[in-house]
């Protein structure tokens, strides 16, 4: 059976299929030429990332896919029932790259407590010149130790943010529509843990109490956070998006970081991708990563290992 890996798979997950006795394919194929390249190499199933969109159309026309996989977690660039009501498996890996995520949104919330963003684009220029100007600048870091640290999701990759939280000596607090409690786990590398339990409380209760927020929602149709929801925050608040491009107002946040209400962003995912808007690129104010979250050798590992497990399963 051929499985086509059109967004890439890590070494670990290709030997993990071809030891189940798949054939793989690392081809990056053009959506544009993603339906006759499946029908003419009959692909049984076909494993996706962000890049790849898997619509109605291309489910219809591409008879021989008996499988669809997403190598990370949200499925919003895959008819997901769609194909479900046409027999295919769809799959995903939902844990595989949790840790990754969190461990981004910590990178940016450290850079933006100590102007790392900033000073990163400064000191190549000016660093030689104007170097004490420069450290005056950059004096005034906060630490995050005692802070409360928002969540907006407290779902898989939401938790692991939380476990970091928690490590650094942050107060969280959470909302989620769907979960009422989480208990927090840590583990520590001498074999001792820990254990925290966090009871949600309502989005507003979290937009008022929170120092730094952080987003781990799906896909939405409308804008989680606002021009509404920015009024309800602290000022000097900083916020981190490693979620999904469009659930943050993007002008809102710019008007915002403008008017000092938000201090500073941390943005991996953007509304239009992969062509984000040129305020937010170009933005002072805003720490910037393309869309990495789960963009670590040792979550891709995972990932494709375990869509490799999945595969077997129910194709074999």
């Amino acid at each position: 059976m051929k499985v086509l890996a059109n967004d890439g798979i890590s070494q670990s997950g290709v030997d993990a299929l071809k030891s189940k006795g798949f054939e793989v394919i690392t081809t990056k194929v053009a959506q544009e030429q993603l339906e006759n390249y499946i029908n003419e190499n009959k692909i049984d199933a076909l494993l996706v990332r962000s890049a790849t969109k898997v619509r109605k159309d291309l489910i219809d026309a591409c008879p021989s896919l008996k499988l669809i996989g997403r190598g990370g977690v949200g499925m919003d660039n895959i008819d997901v029932a769609y194909a479900k009501e046409k027999g295919l498996h769809v799959i995903n890996t939902p844990a595989a790259s949790s840790a990754s995520v969190a461990e981004l949104v910590f990178a940016h919330l450290y850079g933006g407590v100590r102007y790392l963003y900033d000073a990163n684009r400064n000191m190549p220029l000016e660093g030689e010149s104007k170097f004490g100007q420069l450290k005056k600048a950059y004096a005034a870091g906060t630490e995050l130790r005692g802070k409360t640290l928002g969540i907006i999701g407290i779902g898989r990759i939401g938790q692991e943010t939380a476990k970091i939280a928690l490590g650094v000596g942050m107060k969280v607090v959470a909302f989620d529509p769907f979960i009422e409690n989480v208990n927090i786990e840590l583990n520590f590398f001498d074999g001792q843990k820990l254990n925290f339990n966090i009871e949600t409380v309502s989005k507003e209760e979290v937009l008022k109490q929170a120092d730094f927020l952080t987003l781990h929602v799906p896909a939405q149709k409308e804008y989680v956070l606002g021009k509404k929801e920015f009024g309800l925050m602290k000022d000097g608040i900083g916020i981190v998006n490693a979620a999904r491009g469009g659930v943050i107002d993007e002008v809102a946040l710019v008007d915002a970081l403008d008017s000092n209400k938000v201090a500073f962003a941390g943005i991996d995912v953007f509304e239009n991708e992969p062509t984000p808007a040129i305020k937010v690129l170009m933005h002072p104010k805003i720490s910037l990563t393309p869309h990495i979250g789960a963009a670590t050798g040792e979550a891709q590992d995972r990932i494709g290992v375990e869509l490799a497990d999945q595969i077997a399963s129910l194709l074999k």
